[in-house]
């Protein structure tokens, strides 16, 4: 499938997905502009290329002249997993909601086709059993992460009209190196914690099911809908990710221990039962855009990241720290005085 070329402005695009899809979007032909706070400026493994034009802006001052000259928006930035959702729902809604319909309301009046928001397979939250869910399935969510994502999938979609096309990516857990490592989500997480410790630990019994996707084979998908025709993904909902790559944590470990088989896998912490639970069907996005091709499966991801860890030499208290721990760079932010309690920089930071 022949993209045609767009301008694209990714917000999010200092974080860790945009770093590697700003990359792939380029290498496709497309003129990209980034938009970020950059709370995560110095949070890095390796270097971060800059190489795309960007708005230094928090996503909640977006204004309308910001959206101007644009073919299509690819939203990304958010309070991107649980903890930092937990940490004050409120910004979580401000800025994974309200801000995310301000941007698209200002996207429709400045004439942007597209718009492709990035939501989350944790939306179906406590799902119950075996079985997989699809885009049909009801929503469970455990978490205001996850309620932001379907409230602003809600409202999205009824500023669908001929002229603007949302599309709701619902990714899978992404894993995978970036030059902006996240520790915090899983595959990432026990890797490090096999590689720097020689324990695989779980902070559960290891029974839920978590789907998983590597953030190129994210990019990936991004692009295809990107190129597809506007009859095909025009207020759209899809699943990112393969049926294949749906595990149960505890077959996550045991994917580890294949790379790393010397560590021990653990149960530490809590060991009861984690109501995060959903075995995702990805059929409709395979069925509707079939040039999608994934590169990546946990394994090859796990090794990866073990590679990764050993060429930069990361240690314990380095995944643990700040860096690697989005909701501890936060905290570090506001205890400094670089940020305010409601997550913007202070007069003297930016």
């Amino acid at each position: 499938m022949k993209s045609e070329i767009m301008r694209i402005l990714l917000t999010g695009h200092k974080g860790y997905i945009g770093t590697v899809m700003s990359g792939m979007l380029i290498s496709a032909g497309h003129s990209v502009v980034g938009l970020d706070t950059n709370y995560f400026e110095d949070c890095t493994l390796g270097q971060v290329a800059d190489i795309i034009p960007e708005i230094r802006k928090d996503i909640r001052d977006i204004v309308l002249e910001d959206l101007a000259g644009f073919d299509a928006v690819i939203h990304l930035a958010s309070l991107s997993n649980d903890p930092l959702g937990d940490f004050d729902p409120k910004i979580t809604y401000d800025i994974n909601l309200n801000a995310t319909i301000k941007l698209a309301n200002f996207a429709r009046e400045a004439g942007v086709k597209r718009f492709l928001f990035s939501s989350s397979c944790s939306i179906y939250g406590a799902a119950e059993g075996d079985d997989f869910v699809n885009e049909d399935a009801p929503l469970k969510p455990v978490t205001p992460y996850a309620e932001s994502k379907i409230r602003a999938e809600e409202t999205l979609s009824k500023l669908a009209g001929p002229d603007f096309s949302p599309v709701f990516m619902r990714n899978a857990t992404a894993y995978g190196f970036s030059p902006r490592l996240r520790a915090d989500i899983v595959l990432n997480n026990l890797v490090a914690w096999a590689y720097t410790t020689g324990k695989i630990r779980i902070m559960s019994d290891g029974s839920p099911w978590r789907p998983i996707i590597h953030i190129e084979d994210i990019s990936r998908a991004f692009l295809i809908v990107l190129a597809a025709d506007r009859q095909v993904i025009h207020n759209q909902t899809l699943n990112i990710g393969v049926n294949s790559e749906n595990y149960k944590v505890r077959d996550i470990a045991n994917i580890v221990k294949t790379v790393v088989p010397n560590a021990e896998i653990e149960y530490a912490g809590k060991s009861g039962y984690d109501p995060r639970n959903y075995r995702v069907d990805f059929s409709k996005l395979k069925n509707l855009l079939p040039d999608f091709s994934p590169k990546w499966d946990a394994l090859s991801g796990a090794l990866e990241l073990h590679d990764a860890y050993r060429v930069n030499n990361i240690q314990k208290d380095d995944f643990l720290g700040r860096k690697y721990i989005r909701l501890n760079q936060l905290k570090h932010l506001i205890s400094t005085q670089n940020l305010s309690n409601q997550l913007r920089w202070q007069d003297t930071a930016q």
